[in-house]
């Protein structure tokens, strides 16, 4: 049994209060990122999915093709709800597509490879390829496409 411990032994350290104060925006934007994201996934996975099975195309243009459906589904949210942009769509798309071009390009390469060079099945390529390219897309976006501009809404 142990024994009954009083209030203030149950209270949080203020160094890890602060700490958690410190990162709790950058906690609520990932969140919100990773929700974007799987509505984003689930967009271009669909996509993918609808093309290689109506054998339309084959697995990388499909991804592409998937790429592009979800990269519009993520501007929209991400702009509105992850990265609140006080960036104009005029200032904020071409960053937009300068990040997103870069991860369309890195998903095809990488598709490529695993699909055709490893031998994956494309949807387990696809996994693996979306999580390396969220990586590079959540940087590019939150520290350039979407940064927050001195002197704008809420600054």
């Amino acid at each position: 049994m142990s024994p009954n411990l009083p209030p203030e032994t149950l209270t949080v350290p203020p160094s890890l209060a602060r700490l958690a104060e410190d990162y709790r925006d950058l906690i609520r934007q990932i969140s919100s990122f990773v929700g974007v994201g799987l509505t984003a996934t689930a967009a271009h996975f669909a996509t993918l999915a609808l093309l290689v099975e109506a054998d339309l195309f084959g697995p990388v243009v499909s991804s592409g093709c998937g790429f592009v459906v979800g990269g519009i589904v993520s501007y929209l949210l991400n702009r509105r709800y992850t990265f609140e942009s006080s960036r104009s769509h005029a200032g904020a798309v071409p960053r937009f597509a300068v990040v997103a071009g870069v991860a369309f390009i890195l998903n095809g390469v990488l598709m490529n490879f695993f699909v055709h060079d490893l031998g994956l099945f494309y949807l387990l390529a696809q996994a693996v390829t979306t999580g390396i390219t969220m990586l590079w897309t959540f940087t590019g976006y939150r520290v350039w496409a979407f940064a927050h501009r001195p002197g704008a809404r809420g600054a």
